[in-house]
């Protein structure tokens, strides 16, 4: 059994569509060759940018499957793909998901309890959950925003790091003081941050990485401040806050807002989501887009990054 993952950047992929609604492995293989020369250190497949809420649970399988059998053992593979309401329908997504060889497969935490139901009903169904789920399959967690968003408390970091179950955790709480208190009980769950604006302080506090959707602008500043961040305070400086300012642009029409930044850079992509149709990238946010890949051109030369 897996015990842990690679520390450093885990792009949350975003899924390739043909004009016509189906998936687009070629295009997948060339993005996967895009993220790779750009130094990531795992990809998480099948998560929210990946539009997982809208894809069949056969066709979450096959993009695990495709980006596992495309990476070939260069860097890790984890996935997520759990969407269900009904425990049994969870547990189902979990095992087929594993059985694509990814290095573990990631959980919703908003799955197990409603929004106003607290941490002792989310326990109960957890654990009724790994009762079914053997313990050769290693675990994640994803704070998913959607349908709500459910942050994992101290108390239950504590409880699923004593599980030993758990090796990753993308935290979205965006306040570098939660990730202190759920670092100082984590065990041997690593914690991987999905907010550009408070990457540094958390990886000083112990964090591990970073999780998040501007792995599909720029990866390779994430990269280099993930290796570097204790080495040249600086130039460390200097980035962080391109990165922070910069990953404004999530609030741009995303995911469409990242296909067109993967088209600037010749991955063969179109716009087509089915999350939300792609004229929602106006003219002002292309152009934004745009921009700020002629800002990470002169950031990545600053810095030295691929």
């Amino acid at each position: 059994m897996v015990t842990s993952i690679s520390t450093g950047v885990w792009p949350t992929m975003v899924t390739p569509f043909t004009d016509d609604n189906r998936l687009d492995i070629g295009a997948l293989e060339a993005m996967v060759e895009w993220y790779l020369a750009r130094g990531v250190d795992g990809l998480f497949a099948v998560c929210q940018s990946s539009e997982m809420f809208f894809l069949s649970l056969t066709e979450r399988v096959a993009l695990a499957k495709a980006v596992v059998d495309l990476v070939d053992g260069r860097v890790e593979v984890i996935a997520s793909g759990h969407v269900s309401d009904a425990l049994a329908d969870q547990v189902e997504e979990v095992r087929r998901i594993a059985d694509t060889g990814v290095s573990a497969v990631v959980l919703v935490t908003n799955r197990f309890a409603q929004d106003t139901e607290g941490d002792d009903v989310w326990i109960s169904t957890l654990g009724r959950f790994l009762a079914q789920v053997p313990d050769s399959i290693p675990l994640g967690f994803y704070e998913c925003p959607y349908p709500y968003k459910r942050l994992l408390t101290p108390h239950l970091m504590a409880w699923c790091a004593a599980t030993g179950r758990f090796m990753f955790l993308k935290d979205t709480s965006c306040d570098t003081d939660q990730m202190r208190e759920k670092l100082a009980v984590a065990g041997g769950i690593r914690l991987y941050n999905a907010n550009a604006a408070t990457l540094l302080e958390s990886l000083e506090a112990g964090a591990s990485g970073y999780s998040g959707v501007m792995g599909n602008f720029h990866p390779q500043l994430y990269a280099w401040l993930c290796r570097h961040w204790h080495e040249q305070a600086e130039a460390v400086r200097r980035l962080q806050a391109f990165l922070g300012v910069s990953s404004a642009i999530e609030s741009r029409a995303y995911p469409v807002s990242a296909k067109y930044a993967l088209q600037l850079e010749g991955v063969p992509i179109t716009l087509h989501t089915r999350a939300r149709p792609a004229s929602d990238l106006i003219y002002a946010f292309r152009r934004e887009v745009e921009q700020l890949r002629e800002l990470t051109v002169y950031e990545r030369a600053v810095a030295g990054a691929p």
